[in-house]
């Protein structure tokens, strides 16, 4: 027995797994056969919070094909849409009783937990795009912050690791044209996390729903305003049949990832390179989810606008400006949580150093493309 099936063999999860396999090796030693079942693969079980559907389920396939290769068939992975074992905002639990391995998801599905789970997705708007805040979580003491706050503040048995800067998702869509602040007063809205409480006290009345459950929202009355993230993911669950006004840009949400979660018992267990596969995989598949979301996202969102007769729009500066404003409040009130101003200020110091030299450095591409598509943004 090598030193990781010693240590595999106190976690439960891992003798559910290795168990049969262990009683078969030594009835097989009489056969000569246990190179041969030393090679069946161990199976992670990994639920999303997306509906089968949904094009972030094809992002989690990209993590899944990586993960199966990069191992040589050691790993495999039993990939479940939201539903399937836990409802979509319950899988951070589910990871951390062991009732499935792994999530692919958001943290501010966990929001209910700690406000501070936004902070790590959807948190304040200081200046910085989704990637410069993907580069904090690893290079600017963000993920340090993170297992502080998973493992000590809250007791999660988990390991987490984040991938695939999103770009900024739209404010939504709306039945009829919205102008400025006051025209969304009394809306009925979907949003997630603290994107809640800045919407709330911009004047609407938020609901927190799964993405699978928006569309049906709508049509009973339970909303009447809402954003999800993307124009696929949109497209693909009929948001085009139930409004016709898309307003893209906005600082409710502008530098959100995924998140992948993990035992931690499971984790470790494995061997130190199938932990590595696990944790690199991440970073291959944030690049892969990258490509494709360019190009499906622009396709899609071409797509509404020719086929289905959604009016794209820019969503205008006077709610822009109000959400900026909304955020100085809603910040005041979060730094009176000790750990939550110590992440803060550490999200303020990154984007203050990083996001001058990107914007300081920036070509400024809309410029660009107006010089050779004339006519077309429309900003």
């Amino acid at each position: 027995m090598t030193a990781f099936e010693k240590k595999a063999a106190f976690s439960r999860r891992s003798f559910l797994r290795t168990g049969a396999l262990a009683g078969g090796a030594a009835a097989g030693s009489v056969l000569a056969a246990p190179a041969v079942l030393a090679q069946a693969p161990l199976v992670m079980k990994m639920q999303t919070s997306w509906p089968a559907s949904d094009i972030w389920m094809d992002f989690a396939r990209e993590y899944v094909t990586r993960v199966e290769e990069m191992s040589g068939g050691r790993l495999k992975v039993d990939l479940l849409p939201a539903g399937a074992v836990v409802g979509a905002f319950q899988v951070m639990d589910a990871v951390h009783d062991g009732v499935i391995d792994a999530s692919h998801s958001v943290s501010a599905y966990w929001y209910g937990k700690s406000k501070a789970a936004s902070f790590f997705g959807t948190g304040p708007v200081f200046g910085g795009s989704a990637t410069t805040m993907l580069g904090w979580f690893y290079q600017g003491g963000g993920q340090d912050l993170y297992r502080e706050l998973t493992q000590d503040i809250l007791g999660m048995n988990i390991v987490g690791f984040y991938g695939f800067p999103m770009p900024a998702q739209p404010f939504g869509w709306f039945k009829t044209e919205v102008n400025g602040v006051a025209d969304i007063q009394g809306f009925k809205y979907r949003t997630v996390g603290l994107a809640a409480d800045l919407l709330q006290a911009m004047g609407m009345s938020v609901a927190q729903l799964p993405g699978g459950e928006i569309v049906p929202a709508m049509e009973r009355g339970v909303i009447d305003a809402f954003e999800f993230n993307n124009p696929s993911s949109d497209m693909r669950f009929g948001a085009q049949d139930v409004a016709k006004n898309y307003y893209l840009s906005s600082y409710h949400q502008a530098s959100e990832s995924f998140e992948y979660v993990f035992n931690r018992d499971f984790y470790e267990d494995l061997e130190p390179d199938l932990q590595a596969i696990l944790k690199y995989a991440v970073e291959a598949a944030s690049t892969s989810n990258t490509a494709l979301a360019l190009r499906q996202y622009s396709a899609d969102l071409a797509t509404l606008a020719a086929e289905n007769g959604v009016a794209v729009h820019r969503t205008p500066k006077d709610i822009l400006s109000g959400q900026l404003e909304a955020w100085d409040k809603l910040i005041v009130d979060l730094e009176t949580d000790e750990f939550f101003k110590k992440v803060l200020d550490s999200q303020r110091a990154w984007v203050e150093q990083v996001s001058y030299y990107e914007l300081m450095n920036a070509a400024d591409l809309g410029l660009a493309y107006e010089h050779h598509f004339p006519g077309k943004l429309k900003l």
